[in-house]
């Protein structure tokens, strides 16, 4: 489970360059609105796409620390093989809805908009790499359903852990 430590530090970082990123951007707009009286013209969009990054890693990585949002009234009822077997189909579940909505899915609205040439308006960047973040997202919550899967039911892991 190296990888998964090293995998989970590299996306924390990422989270955390992302977020920093986003909070800088609109940190300039606000002051280039009510300082110079002339708010920028690129923030607005840069901060919705960063949004849009932030929010799918941020589920990914939440997935891995099993502290997603759940409803728990039946797993807390339940124990032993009926516990563990519920944990499979909810991981199994994840899975495959990360492989059909956000992997497939994700694919075919990248090439479309690709293939499309469809440009963001202020930035002039090509939305097929906004949206990339769709099946990359869904690549990394299959990959911890597996590993997730692959170990010993446990307790959520605290977010930032593997830094300290």
């Amino acid at each position: 489970m190296k990888f998964r430590k090293k995998f989970d530090a590299v996306l924390y970082i990422v989270l955390v360059v992302l977020m920093a990123f986003m909070v800088i951007n609109v940190l300039w707009q606000v002051a280039s609105r009510y300082l110079m009286g002339s708010p920028s013209s690129f923030t607005d969009e840069l901060a919705r796409y960063l949004l849009i990054w932030v929010g799918l890693l941020g589920a990914s990585y939440v997935t891995g620390k099993k502290m997603h949002l759940a409803i728990d009234i039946l797993p807390s009822k339940l124990h032993g093989k009926k516990e563990r077997n519920l944990n499979i189909f909810i991981h199994l579940i994840v899975a495959l809805f990360a492989f059909f909505v956000m992997v497939w899915g994700g694919i075919k609205l990248v090439y479309i908009t690709l293939t499309l040439e469809q440009t963001s308006a202020s930035l002039n960047v090509p939305l097929g790499y906004v949206y990339s973040v769709l099946p990359l997202s869904g690549l990394i919550i299959i990959y911890y359903s597996i590993v997730n899967l692959s170990e010993k039911q446990e307790e959520p892991e605290e977010i930032g852990k593997e830094l300290a």
